[in-house]
């Protein structure tokens, strides 16, 4: 198969990832909101879907422009990714219904303490960044891979995770025991 072939069915494989995702988060937030779920710092989130549009759309442009070319390093990038979908999905089971791309919190809740968030606050977002990375750099997509690497830092750090701690704190969510 050509680069542009892999490059074609990549992008499709990760579209049809996200439109699940969306489904899901979708699914959940009605279950959450059923339980009396708060969305918190929605005005952020119009940022974050930018941002996953500009990559969705940006990487395989920059890409399919310089003449598709797969990384001969591909073996590592792909075991990245690999460890990308670990966490994604280690993150979207570790909180079942509770998984969404909003930031929705139960009053009175406990926070989950299984899987990946045992160990770690934010599995999912490491997913993210290692995806938002990997796949460009598979198709030697490097602008993209910067741009939007450093867009998505700033936004995590700056405005999504103190966003999400906040509410968390605010609704004074407590670990779940085993």
């Amino acid at each position: 198969m050509t680069s542009t072939t892999w490059l074609m069915i990549t992008f499709g494989i990760v579209v049809v990832q996200r439109l699940i995702e969306l489904w899901i988060a979708a699914r959940n937030q009605k279950w959450i909101l059923a339980r009396g779920g708060q969305e918190f710092s929605p005005e952020h989130y119009i940022w974050i879907v930018l941002l996953h549009i500009s990559w969705l759309v940006a990487w395989p442009i920059e890409s399919y422009r310089l003449g598709p070319q797969i990384h001969e390093g591909w073996p590592f990038i792909v075991g990245g990714l690999a460890v990308a979908q670990f966490f994604r999905y280690g993150a979207l089971l570790s909180l079942g219904h509770y998984w969404n791309t909003r930031i929705i919190i139960v009053p009175g809740e406990k926070l989950v303490t299984r899987g990946l968030y045992r160990w770690m606050p934010h599995p999912n977002y490491v997913a993210v960044a290692l995806e938002l990375a990997l796949f460009p750099m598979l198709f030697r997509a490097w602008y993209t891979a910067t741009v939007i690497s450093v867009l998505n830092a700033v936004i995590l750090l700056t405005i999504r995770i103190p966003a999400e701690n906040k509410a968390l704190t605010q609704l004074r969510v407590r670990p779940k025991r085993k």
